[in-house]
């Protein structure tokens, strides 16, 4: 059971922000592509197949990202007591935990077009090199969010079996919403960073963090004008789009303060919420 919780901590699996970040992408793309005058089975059954995807490859991600870490996960308040950074799981036990849930990640993968697959594996080695980003550049949050958001790519593709111009605006401004909303999580942890001597966006503008949020999220809003006129989209998706802006500006950027990590953590999560109403705004834009 000791080590059930510890395999639980070690993967975040009682913190699903994580892999609803990953998946809600996913979902936008499917929904975009999908011909819902049909059958719904596929459409149901590739969203199982994205959200099952999304827990396996965010929990082996958490296990690389700790293993890779593990030094300044030990010097940082936040991290310290991880079950690798702390000892409690040595990195040999991690490689296996990981390679078993990629292991079963493929096992989902499968089920897709081969078009997909491929596309999908080809992104693995920057998702897995992600976190040693940090260490060379100021721009981690913007590796994390082409990897993060490559979802949306594999859900459009997952039916139309090609990569078109609209999945590419959809996911331009999806990698700039990670972006915001991850600059947002590292202020967290950003006076420990500075003194380790890791690179974050959070560090780079945290003079100007407000107004590096608002390009971030207005670079997100005229991704979904562009690639709601780019699928023809009726009027009403375009009225819709105003539930994300008021939560994007007048909840997440006006509340936003770097010096409150419980403030931060909070506005982060709360992304959660936004992926659910921009995959309800592209389903309107389908559906009508």
């Amino acid at each position: 059971m000791n080590q059930l919780n510890l395999f639980i901590e070690l993967t975040r699996l009682k913190k699903p922000i994580g892999y609803l970040l990953l998946f809600w992408p996913c979902a936008w793309g499917l929904t975009l592509i999908y011909d819902f005058a049909g059958s719904l089975n596929i459409y149901f059954y590739y969203l199982l197949l994205f959200f099952l995807g999304s827990v396996l490859m965010r929990s082996a991600g958490c296990i690389v990202n700790d293993i890779l870490d593990r030094k300044f996960d030990k010097k940082v308040t936040r991290t310290k007591n991880r079950p690798i950074a702390s000892g409690k799981i040595s990195v040999q036990t991690g490689i296996l935990y990981a390679f078993i849930l990629c292991s079963l990640a493929f096992l989902v993968l499968i089920n897709f077009n081969y078009f997909t697959i491929i596309i999908a594996l080809a992104s693995m080695p920057l998702a897995f090199t992600y976190p040693l980003m940090k260490r060379f550049t100021y721009w981690p949050q913007l590796f994390l969010g082409i990897t993060f958001n490559y979802g949306l790519i594999l859900g459009w593709t997952s039916i139309s079996e090609q990569i078109d111009v609209a999945p590419i605006i959809f996911y331009l401004g999806a990698i700039f919403w990670t972006l915001g909303y991850d600059t947002i999580y590292g202020f967290q942890d950003i006076k420990d960073d500075e003194i380790i001597g890791v690179k974050s966006t959070s560090i780079k503008f945290k003079g100007t963090a407000k107004i590096f949020l608002i390009l971030c999220y207005l670079s997100l809003i005229l991704s979904l004008v562009v690639g709601g006129l780019m699928m023809n989209f009726d009027l009403i998706y375009f009225l819709f789009i105003a539930i994300p802006v008021i939560h994007l500006f007048f909840y997440q950027i006006n509340n936003f303060n770097s010096k409150n990590p419980a403030s931060c953590l909070r506005i982060f999560k709360s992304n959660n919420y936004l992926g659910i109403i921009i995959f309800l705004n592209i389903l309107v834009g389908r559906l009508f």
